[in-house]
């Protein structure tokens, strides 16, 4: 009897460690389909000197492509959670690597201004996808100990790509011109969805109990907004949220605008700080793991990092208040760092406490809230400098709104409990 508990120990043993290694081949493809999703994206910007010039764009016509794109990616998180929830983990990411993928590639043959603004309307809402897609897909495939490093370094990667595509991007266009750029690009994503067909081949994913009301109905809609965990979720990332987009769009005019630099010599202080964001959202989510494996609870772990991430972000004002370029992009760099680490954290806790038919849906109203809060600071943003009150204002407002996002949250949800925990199981 001893004899045959021995091999069977081992075989299971065994198949612990091909689950285990399954699960990072899962985070290194989310991790990748994250970069082509950042990068189909940035293509537009970084190419814009050669397309203006073969399309005959103005600053107006460019303007309207960017303001389309954001707002069919935030009119998506409507309704692209409900999908998500509906292909669940399996089919999800790719639907969604394909779709953008398309939409990516039909830049490169668009010839008129109406043409490439349909492609932008179709890139912004079916790149939505991407983010309940990865919550979903990590949430469900790593267990509550280990998600918030993957979420850490899924987004850490995300940052090192946002570095890397600017350098990246002109070297391709100048070999393949700028409508071959869009096509390759694009065309990656459907050989990303071949490899992620064969990594999750013999897979099964769990399935969400069909007794739960799904969130595509009116049913599902009316416990979706009647949870308190989701209005918890939601307004903790329209207050973390509103800055990330804050910085995005006019920390090149900060830089411009209070130490003089020019547009020629923005990349290595801007470097510096999504660099801070890496390393933030890597840092966050590797203290997060070492304290739930010592036993520390899921709330108390959760709520702790969001603390110390908000807390850093207190110090952005201080960028205004030193003359040295460097320090200014510093203390960039810890608020990034900041927000990647409540972000992260936010994620986790949407994939902790939320039930799994609802992960996607719970995810897209939240960014859905968060893009919508992000409108609204960059149209803020540019009435107050316009009124010349300069950026202190804004600062003031980005140094305690995560501090606002915590004791938001800690007041929709006192106390996180965890669902339990459903597996990943290789077949």
């Amino acid at each position: 009897m001893a004899e045959s508990v021995v091999p069977a120990q081992e075989a299971l043993a065994s198949k612990d460690v091909q689950a285990e290694r399954r699960r990072w081949w899962l985070l290194g493809l989310v991790i990748t389909a994250g970069i082509l999703n950042l990068v189909d994206r940035q293509l537009i910007s970084v190419l814009k000197p050669l397309i203006e010039v073969d399309m005959g764009w103005s600053d107006a016509d460019y303007g309207k492509l960017a303001s389309l794109f954001q707002l069919s990616a935030a009119l998506a998180y409507i309704g692209v959670g409900w999908i998500v929830d509906r292909l669940g983990v399996k089919w999800a990411t790719p639907a969604g690597v394909a779709a953008w993928s398309l939409a990516a590639m039909v830049h490169g043959w668009a010839m008129t201004m109406g043409q490439f603004s349909a492609a932008r309307i179709a890139l912004g809402a079916t790149e939505s996808m991407g983010t309940p897609a990865f919550v979903k897909t990590l949430g469900s495939v790593f267990s509550a100990r280990t998600r918030s490093l993957a979420f850490g370094v899924s987004n850490g990667a995300s940052s090192i790509g946002a570095i890397a595509a600017p350098l990246v991007l002109p070297l391709l266009a100048v070999s393949v011109g700028w409508r071959g750029s869009f096509i390759l690009v694009g065309a990656l994503g459907f050989v990303w969805v071949a490899l992620w067909i064969g990594v999750t081949r013999g897979v099964a994913f769990a399935r969400p109990a069909p007794t739960e009301a799904s969130p595509g109905t009116l049913g599902g809609l009316k416990v979706l907004l009647a949870d308190r965990r989701t209005w918890g979720i939601a307004g903790a990332k329209v207050l973390s949220d509103q800055v990330w987009w804050l910085l995005l769009f006019w920390a090149p005019d900060f830089f411009h605008r209070v130490f003089g630099i020019s547009a020629a010599h923005l990349g290595p202080p801007l470097a510096v700080a999504y660099l801070g964001s890496a390393l933030g959202s890597v840092a966050a989510g590797w203290a997060a793991s070492r304290l739930l494996a010592r036993g520390v609870s899921v709330n108390a772990t959760r709520k702790g990092v969001m603390l110390v991430c908000a807390l850093m972000v207190t110090t952005v004002p201080l960028a205004l208040y030193t003359h040295n370029l460097w320090i200014a992009a510093g203390l960039l760099a810890v608020t990034l760092g900041g927000h990647q680490g409540f972000s992260i954290s936010i994620f986790s806790t949407i994939a902790d406490i939320t039930p799994r038919s609802r992960i996607g849906s719970v995810t897209a109203f939240g960014a859905l809230c968060g893009n919508l809060a992000g409108m609204g600071i960059v149209f803020l943003a540019g009435q107050i400098l316009t009124a010349g009150l300069g950026y202190a204002p804004l600062l003031a407002i980005a140094s305690v709104s995560y501090l606002l996002g915590l004791a938001w949250l800690h007041a929709w949800v006192p106390k996180l409990q965890p669902l339990p925990e459903v597996e990943l199981v290789s077949l």
